[in-house]
């Protein structure tokens, strides 16, 4: 007779057992990557409030990762143009898997969950033939890459699961690179980003690009509002005389909405959007830059900017309930003008929102 103990194990053995949530980890808000004092890699979960509940050692610096939508799990990218990723159990630190790019591939440095969970998205670049895929990844048979389709455009770096659950948005940020030439931009006379939404299955849905004149303004990080809107980040590969936006807007089917400041505001960013969030209240769009030290938040209805926070290497940033919360390179973490913790830690790129548990 079997016994339920014996049950159990094999069940476990054979992976056929839901792994733990993420209130095994401390319910973390948001996962981030960091650089520790002496000189190694993490990656850590933190609460609302910048409390750490958990970090787990990488072998190199990370860029973003893809939070499991119910399991404490993710997969953390190296930073680009990286061919690996860890698929990590959050709860000890163990490496499920190491997902390699596929010949002639290379990671963007970010990914996405299916709703289910059962499905992996991946950005890469085809590098030999110059063009953006969509790597898939099945998360059911231990993340076994089962397929890949085309992102609709070069240089695609981050890409988000729409509200539906069945259509993708893509950042091809348009700009041709090789890993032979390190991280260096092989086409900017001639880049031409756009945002493309596809199915789930690859099917090409819709595509914008940008005004002509705005050709080198490299399409980079998405947030998503739950009515489908979606915020995007960029940063400018044209000549430094010039400060256009960083920050716009699109939703299906309607033209691309870009928010306008000041020259000066503009110029005070360097060119150079870092990361992008939305608020959790949904009425404010926000984008980072470290260059300039600047977080600036814009009002989504009437497109003004509201509010510019200098905070020094501020990147990291994250929906809160009413506002954001972000991380910077010198340690600090907290919500937009209120009071920051500080951990020994250089933050990296990127604030990941762990989506909150039923």
């Amino acid at each position: 007779m079997v016994t339920r103990r014996r049950m159990l194990a094999g069940l476990a053995a054979a992976s056929l057992l839901p792994r733990a949530g993420w209130s095994s980890v401390g319910t973390p808000n948001y996962l981030s990557a960091a650089r520790a004092p002496d000189g190694t890699y993490l990656l850590a979960g933190l609460t609302s409030i910048g409390d750490i509940t958990f970090t787990i050692p990488l072998p190199a610096r990370g860029h973003a990762a893809a939070a499991h939508p119910e399991r404490a799990e993710a997969v953390a990218f190296a930073r680009r143009p990286g061919t690996f990723a860890l698929v990590l159990d959050c709860r000890d630190g163990a490496i499920i898997n190491t997902l390699t790019a596929p010949e002639g591939r290379h990671f963007y440095g970010h990914g996405t969950f299916s709703t289910d969970g059962n499905t992996l998205f991946t950005s890469e670049n085809s590098y030999e033939v110059g063009e953006g895929v969509i790597g898939l990844w099945d998360v059911t048979q231990n993340y076994t890459r089962i397929g890949e389709f085309s992102s609709g455009g070069i240089g695609p770096h981050d890409l988000k699961l729409m509200p539906d659950g069945q259509t993708l948005v893509v950042a091809n940020g348009g700009i041709e690179t090789h890993p032979d030439m390190g991280r260096s931009k092989l086409n900017i006379p001639v880049m031409e980003p756009n945002l493309s939404y596809l199915s789930t299955n690859g099917t090409p849905l819709e595509q914008v690009t940008l005004p002509p004149a705005l050709h080198k303004n490299s399409i980079r990080h998405l947030a998503v509002r739950p009515d489908g809107l979606v915020a995007f980040a960029m940063q400018w590969q044209g000549p430094k005389t010039e400060a256009p936006p960083l920050l716009g807007l699109h939703r299906r089917n309607a033209t691309v909405d870009l928010l306008t400041a000041t020259e000066q505001a503009h110029r005070a960013m360097q060119g150079y959007a870092g990361s992008v969030a939305i608020s959790g209240d949904g009425h404010f769009a926000a984008i980072t830059s470290p260059r300039g030290n600047l977080a600036q938040v814009f009002d989504i209805k009437t497109g003004a900017l509201i509010v510019s926070h200098k905070l020094d290497d501020v990147c990291g940033i994250g929906p809160a309930q009413t506002g954001f919360f972000l991380t910077t390179g010198t340690g600090l973490v907290g919500r937009i003008r209120a009071e920051k913790r500080e951990h020994p830690l250089q933050w990296d790129n990127h604030l990941i929102a762990i989506a909150p548990q039923a």
